[in-house]
């Protein structure tokens, strides 16, 4: 399907933050756009106000008179999390729609342009949008799909008027395969999706392909250590060809110098706290800089990026209590996060609520998950959040609590834990999880402000 010919697309999982995104771009281009979604949140209302029409019944009988003839060209986008009885999907795959997955459209979009694709199993959301935050601060301009709110723009969508597309490039389901960059980043191999690919091993395979769809004459940046060969590598701290060195807390905030072969850039502020952050800015210097951006442009954009929606979000910032809110849902995620949060506050008791995301991730990484939990210095462990999936025997989160050795740790429902933050009033609270924890952000916000 060519880019050109598309006047019609509608969305099943509209609603999801990676869909949404592409919803946006073809609402801009003048196309005509609607969508389903199985419930109402922030961000489909958001997408309603600009003109987008939504259901939210998984009816036939909804889909607007324009979209029942598959004759004209039309785009139909699903995601693979709507499940397969689901009757618009079987209704448009049944009357010979051209139905394509999200990634498969990234691939339509960025063909024939220049295309910036961040990969990995984490930091994909938080270095593709200081890549894309780098380029438009700085004047030079893209056109980015994000996986995340980016704070500076609040959205998920930017648009620009060159022909560089910055894309974040999804492992679920092999779905990077479709696209084919000038640059690519892997930020991590961590073993994830499991019930995807089977073992790490298969997961690892994925990315070597993902690395062999590079462009004739493309760039590949790589954190150093991953089991890939043939591309640039960058790490925080020294032993890989573009670095992060000499970094330190500077009143409550990151700074670091950045060095490669041909150029150092000094004292880097950045809003985003943590090692894995300044490694994310490390590469996205480094991708930038690729593309001759002015260097002193870059600084500039890199201490005026204000992060990702639910990426270390700080929520409450007082003097008595402090209320970060972050996405983490994978062990080595908690570890990176929970290890910013020490470096910032090292004399302060961490509270922590989390949701497990995924009956299979719980199961997969169930010993990694207790171990890294087991640090904090009180937990609060909510249900595992299914997402997707249909209940697995024996999983849930007291299966995960029994593995956990921190003493001061329970499972908790959502009403329960207001309850307990309100009576506690914790200093330092952390609220952690992919699932729908977010809707705790809210009320939480309201009690630390009124303790």
């Amino acid at each position: 399907m060519e880019l050109e010919l598309i006047k019609r697309v509608y969305f099943i999982g509209i609603g999801g933050i990676g869909m949404s995104a592409i919803a946006r771009y073809f609402k801009k281009r003048g196309c005509v756009v609607c969508g389903y979604d199985k419930t109402q949140t922030i961000l489909t209302a958001a997408l309603e106000a600009e003109g987008i029409l939504i259901t939210y019944k998984d009816d036939v009988s909804t889909i607007p008179a324009e979209f029942l003839d598959a004759s004209v060209e039309t785009l139909i986008v699903y995601t693979p999390a709507i499940p397969k009885t689901a009757a618009l999907l079987n209704y448009f795959r049944d009357s010979e729609f051209d139905l394509k997955k999200r990634s498969e459209v990234l691939g339509i979009i960025s063909k024939g342009q220049f295309c910036i694709a961040v990969a990995g199993t984490h930091g994909k959301t938080t270095t593709s949008s200081i890549i894309a935050h780098i380029l438009t601060d700085t004047g030079f301009g893209c056109t980015a799909f994000l996986g995340g709110i980016a704070t500076n723009y609040q959205s998920n969508f930017l648009i620009g008027d060159n022909d560089v597309v910055v894309v974040e490039a999804d492992e679920y389901d092999r779905s990077f395969l479709t696209l084919h960059p000038n640059i690519a980043v892997i930020t991590s191999m961590d073993a994830d999706h499991l019930d995807i690919y089977g073992d790490a091993a298969q997961l690892h395979e994925s990315f070597h392909l993902f690395a062999g769809q590079l462009k004739e004459n493309g760039t590949l940046f790589i954190k150093n250590g991953l089991p890939l060969a043939d591309g640039i590598t960058y790490s925080a701290g020294l032993g890989a060809e573009v670095s992060a060195k000499n970094i330190r807390v500077e009143d409550a905030q990151f700074v670091f110098d950045y060095a490669d072969s041909l150029q150092e850039i000094n004292d880097i502020h950045l809003m985003l706290p943590g090692q894995h952050n300044v490694e994310n800015a490390t590469v996205a210097i480094a991708v930038a800089l690729k593309l001759g951006i002015d260097k002193d442009k870059i600084k500039q954009a890199v201490a005026n990026f204000k992060g990702v929606k639910r990426r270390f979000e700080y929520i409450v910032k007082r003097d008595n209590h402090i209320y970060i809110d972050d996405y983490a849902h994978h062990p080595e995620e908690l570890r990176a996060c929970f290890h910013a949060i020490r470096q910032l506050y090292p004399d302060q008791k961490l509270t922590v609520i989390f949701q497990p995301h995924l009956f299979s991730r719980t199961k997969d990484f169930a010993d990694g998950f207790a171990e890294v939990l087991s640090t904090v210095d009180e937990l609060l462990l909510l249900e595992i959040y299914p997402a997707r999936e249909l209940p697995v025997e024996g999983i849930n989160a007291q299966f995960l609590l029994n593995k956990i050795t921190l003493q001061n740790s329970r499972v908790i429902g959502k009403e329960e834990a207001l309850e307990y933050i309100k009576n506690t009033s914790p200093a330092l609270l952390l609220t952690v999880g992919a699932g729908d924890i977010d809707t705790l952000i809210a009320p939480l916000k309201d009690i630390l402000n009124n303790a």
